[in-house]
């Protein structure tokens, strides 16, 4: 073990502790969600692999969940023994164990280390400079941001699609060149009053909250997450915040807007390595990257809705899309 890594898990034995039996009182073990049997596919077995055994981790919730199967299986494929913990109630929780060592990988985004992790106020638009930053700035605690996929699950505006084919609108600034009063949002309340959120949001597109050529105070509607969804389908307001890969965009068929003044942050996927792991076995990096480079906003949309929507198990789905990439073959 190199000193420095040596230091941060000394460091961070008792919090890790600590976060163990804390998990441990909500149930925490290795998951129940069991993944079918897989063989190899364009991801091949490593030599030395199959004595070394790796712990897979994830947050609990949908997209977490078929990523961290898709971890789970990619290991596997690769050859390691794994150890199936993903389904880790709560961010903060998942990131203590992989930065203590109790877990070896697991698919992050960048935003969120950033923000959230790293505790900084303001996301980098662009990808790239943005997965650049969180990977420099993980490396002393012994972690290693393998390459970001094109999945970036991050703020977005969207349209009824017909009302968007209707009105010619593609972009986010499309919404400048209709009457104030078609400019009508539905936004969550912290969206609403964040620093990063619907005030400068409005004020980068030139059509700034309150005003008589920008957006109306009484056009602003501040509802629940999943009721934005199902307000923008039904018309009672134009535009909903929603997130990229939200499975509920296509269940609902909504136009998702491009953010042309590249305003959000950006929220890329990225497998987060044990960096003495991934030391010993470097092929593994490659691995996961023919995973995430065949994950886009429109991949994975597909893959939550057939979790949200049609009821499908992670594992399920994980298992079938990877077989159907030739990422792996069925057992």
């Amino acid at each position: 073990m190199n000193p420095t890594r040596r230091k941060w898990r000394l460091c961070h034995m008792v919090l890790a502790l600590a976060v163990l039996m804390g998990l441990a009182g909500c149930g925490l073990s290795p998951s129940t969600s069991r993944v079918a049997a897989a063989g190899p596919g364009s991801i091949t077995p490593i030599d030395g692999a199959e004595d070394v055994e790796v712990v897979v981790g994830s947050k609990n919730f949908t997209e977490q969940l078929i990523l961290g199967k898709m971890a789970v299986l990619a290991a596997r494929a690769s050859g390691f023994r794994v150890t199936d913990m993903t389904n880790i109630p709560g961010s903060q929780p998942a990131r203590r164990l992989l930065v203590a060592g109790e877990t070896n990988l697991m698919w992050e985004y960048t935003g969120t280390a950033w923000l959230t992790y790293m505790g900084h106020e303001n996301g980098i638009p662009d990808q790239h400079e943005q997965w650049q930053v969180v990977r420099d700035a993980d490396e002393p605690n012994g972690l290693t941001w393998g390459q970001p996929g094109p999945m970036n699950n991050t703020y977005a505006f969207a349209a009824r699609s017909e009302y968007a084919r209707e009105k010619g609108i593609t972009r986010l600034s499309d919404i400048a060149s209709l009457p104030p009063e078609e400019r009508t949002l539905c936004v969550e309340s912290e969206f609403n009053s964040r620093n990063d959120g619907l005030v400068p949001l409005l004020q980068a597109y030139d059509i700034p909250k309150g005003e008589p050529d920008g957006v109306p105070r009484e056009n602003i509607s501040l509802l629940d997450t999943g009721t934005i969804y199902t307000a923008t389908d039904q018309g009672s307001c134009n535009f909903g915040e929603v997130f990229t890969t939200d499975g509920r965009i296509d269940a609902l068929d909504l136009t998702v807007l491009e953010d042309d003044r590249a305003f959000f942050p950006s929220y890329n996927i990225s497998p987060v390595f044990d960096t003495e792991l991934l030391s010993r076995f470097p092929g593994l990096e490659d691995r996961f990257g023919l995973v995430n480079q065949e994950l886009t906003d429109e991949e994975m949309r597909s893959l939550n809705y057939q979790v949200d929507v049609e009821g499908r198990d992670p594992a399920e789905v994980a298992h079938d899309w990877m077989v159907s990439k030739g990422l792996i073959t069925r057992g």
